[in-house]
């Protein structure tokens, strides 16, 4: 039973030690183990499950909005990195570098990727002549390293999954189109997939990617009140263009630079949906990203035709849902929690008496609400449960982040909330930087975003009461 217990003994509880309750949750539900370099995870069949499903549904949108995915080397030559100076100088706290090969130093060092936009722009500088070559959507799935100082499973790691978008186009306005278009994909996946709600919105010049011209943002809130920045697009305008010599020959053969776009999201958004969707016993996963989305446990499994019947439902509903069968010989007790820990959206309980009746007992994951469904209706009735809990789940985290956004119209206020009620704080500013840095020494929040959505929350900044320019999301992050 020894193997067994480790499964449900009781998860740190989420209102008491919220991290630890975190730190439980990615280690119980075997969605990572650690490994023996400080700050990188081993991804387990589970939780690289629900990353391919994130990959795979993320992919087919960019493949819809004409995209295609390339791959890049991980190595960066020190002096390509050095080309963009806005670029090096913000990354150059994190980079790895790679000083020898076998026993033999480099003559050049080289950098293990912490983004690729340098090896983008020297591949666009050969292949881009003309107008005609543009423009160029280009994607790549892979992995990259930051040498982060403090680090947590999935949020911050020195080794992360993610997927970087990389485009060039003819115009300034092409370019911006392109970056809005990538940012609204990542806000309906984050709504519609992950059942996350977020704040679309610009960063300010300070948070802003190094080396960008403008820099969006998809924000989102998690249990704790804690933000979470769960997606970007970048408008670099032409200024990596001039860096590096990416030139066209436009229709009246004059030379002309492109304008260049980047977009990426990672492995943190299985972060947030942790954060966002899991309870005290554990995770809760939205349907469309669990790797199991129905568990079957036969009840009273040693009576004749349980299990058989229990196998019989497994190959008749594997056509429209992803589902499994545990037949180990556990009690369903502990099957229930673990489960339950694991965030199986729901189980089947089927035993001699549903049998009987032609019907099986679905319990859902996040009410535990128990429904009695015939064996005849199972192929509407299920795909019918799975959107009502894929949009309840929404609603309910959409609650969650209203019921922990504030209004703060003085500086006393806004101190008394991030204190007091962590969240997101809706708070008019200036648009001085000595305000935002203030704001960050003082208070700990940073600036999350100007939303598109702009409302009137006082006339003057939230800091130092001169008239307002913008209305700010403001908080906590991860």
């Amino acid at each position: 039973m020894g193997k067994e217990k480790k499964f449900v003994q009781e998860i740190t509880d989420m209102e008491k030690d919220f991290p630890q309750w975190y730190t439980d949750v990615v280690k119980k539900a075997e969605l990572i183990d650690y490994s023996s370099v400080r700050g990188c995870m081993i991804l387990q069949p589970y939780g690289y499950a629900i990353w391919e499903l994130i990959q795979q549904q993320l992919d087919k949108r960019f493949k819809e909005t004409g995209h295609k995915n390339v791959y890049m080397p991980m190595f960066i030559p020190e002096s390509l990195l050095q080309k963009e100076k806005d670029h090096v100088e913000g990354f150059a706290p994190e980079v790895a570098w790679v000083t020898h090969g076998g026993s033999e130093q480099l003559t050049e060092r080289l950098c293990v990727r912490p983004t690729s936009e340098t090896l983008f722009c020297e591949h666009y500088a050969n292949v881009i002549q003309s107008y005609r070559d543009l423009p160029k959507l280009y994607n790549q799935w892979c992995s990259v390293v930051r040498w982060e100082k403090t680090t947590r499973p999935f949020l911050r790691t020195l080794e992360f999954l993610w997927q970087e978008g990389h485009t060039a186009h003819a115009t300034a306005e092409e370019a911006q189109e392109e970056t809005i278009k990538m940012l609204n994909v990542y806000a309906e996946f984050c709504e519609n997939v992950l059942a996350i709600p977020v704040v679309k919105g610009k960063k300010t010049d300070k948070e802003k990617f190094a080396g960008a011209k403008e820099t969006y943002t998809i924000e989102s809130l998690m249990h704790d009140g804690k933000a979470l920045q769960s997606g970007t697009s970048h408008n670099f305008g032409d200024g990596f263009a001039k860096a590096f010599g990416i030139q066209y020959t436009d229709k009246n053969n004059e030379l002309k630079y492109v304008h260049q776009t980047s977009w990426g999201m990672t492995t943190r958004l299985i972060g947030a949906v942790i954060m966002v969707h899991g309870d005290n016993s554990g995770l809760v996963l939205p349907p469309r990203i669990a790797p199991t989305q129905l568990i079957i446990i036969p009840i009273a499994a040693h009576k004749e035709g349980v299990l058989e019947k229990a196998r019989e439902l497994k190959e008749r509903l594997s056509s429209i849902v992803r589902v499994d069968l545990d037949d180990s010989d556990k009690m369903p007790g502990w099957k229930f929690s673990e489960y339950e820990m694991k965030g199986v959206p729901f189980r089947l309980e089927i035993g001699p008496k549903d049998i009987e009746n032609n019907q099986v007992v679905l319990v859902r994951r996040d009410t535990r609400e128990k429904i009695v469904v015939s064996m005849d209706e199972l192929e509407t009735k299920i795909p019918e449960l799975m959107d009502t809990l894929q949009k309840d789940l929404l609603e309910k985290a959409r609650a969650m982040r209203d019921a922990k956004t504030y209004v703060a119209t003085n500086f006393e206020e806004f101190k008394h909330i991030v204190e007091n009620t962590p969240g997101f704080i809706k708070a008019m500013w200036c648009g001085d930087e000595e305000c935002e840095n203030k704001i960050k020494e003082e208070t700990g929040a940073t600036s999350r975003c100007i939303p598109f959505e702009q409302e009137k929350v006082a006339d003057t900044c939230v800091c130092c009461g001169k008239p307002a320019k913008d209305m700010l999301y403001w908080g906590k992050a991860y």
